[in-house]
């Protein structure tokens, strides 16, 4: 008998179930970091230290609050795109070993990547647009085309992300996902213009920043937000993040087909 072959989008569709089986029974574990800890923050930030700010020049005229929320909503993708793309990824190889189960079906482990970053993606569009619509109920939101920038989050974490799940496939112990999260997701949360305009840092450090998914997703989504997104900065910016996730995916399959097809 012939062995049966799936198609990508099927192969990663049955993925997606996998997961959400597992998710729909355990979704309780993630709800602070995915949803309470944003909205904390935008809470204490934009409200709590906010008042202390008065809306100018450097918030674009807007209050501090409404000037903060485009940039947590990347910032949101960006930090769960981190955990979704570390631990969970080295489980799968290592500990639980369930990708090898995966694929010892007719799925290959090309499929077995894009299936994880769909749910990954899944996943940042949640997170994001329950974070958008709590921003909305508290007034953090003044126009309706704040919509858009829930995509332009998703992307911006799958920028993120798709690097890092092709990183981690080549870990054999979680060492060195303590110096991603100080030295490559603190600094990008910290100083890609979330919480002050960028040039309010030194012009050396400028051209580090342009180069995070972070800066080029809170660009987009603050534009989106506030109307002020031209047609080419648009294009340039998602052009990049895009080549970033295709970067990514690449790197990814030549590593998981080292790791599971040996």
């Amino acid at each position: 008998m012939e062995p049966r072959v799936l198609g990508s989008f099927h192969a990663a569709l049955i993925a997606v179930e996998k997961h959400w089986t597992w998710y729909r029974r355990n979704w309780r574990a993630t709800v602070i970091s995915n949803f309470f800890q944003p909205v904390l923050m935008l809470l204490a930030m934009g409200l709590g230290f906010g008042s202390q700010v008065q809306a100018g020049q450097a918030t674009g005229g807007h209050p501090y609050v409404v000037f903060l929320a485009p940039a947590l909503l990347v910032l949101t993708a960006a930090q769960n795109a981190m955990f979704e793309s570390t631990y969970a990824i080295l489980s799968s190889f290592k500990w639980q070993k369930t990708y090898f189960g995966v694929v010892s079906t007719p799925v290959t482990p090309a499929q077995v990547l894009y299936g994880q970053l769909l749910w990954i993606a899944l996943r940042l569009a949640v997170c994001t647009a329950v974070f958008l619509a709590v921003a909305a109920a508290l007034g953090a939101v003044t126009s309706p085309s704040a919509v858009l920038a829930v995509p332009f989050a998703v992307l911006a974490g799958m920028a993120f992300s798709a690097p890092v799940v092709a990183f981690t496939a080549t870990r054999e112990k979680p060492d060195s996902f303590n110096a991603l999260f100080r030295f490559v997701l603190m600094p990008m949360t910290l100083f890609t213009g979330a919480f002050f305009p960028l040039d309010q840092l030194p012009a050396w450090l400028h051209p580090l920043a342009w180069a995070t998914p972070v800066w080029h997703g809170i660009e987009l989504a603050r534009g989106a937000a506030f109307g002020t997104l031209g047609a080419l900065p648009a294009l340039g910016h998602v052009a990049y993040l895009c080549a970033l996730v295709a970067a990514g995916v690449a790197l990814g399959r030549h590593h998981f087909h080292r790791r599971l097809a040996a």
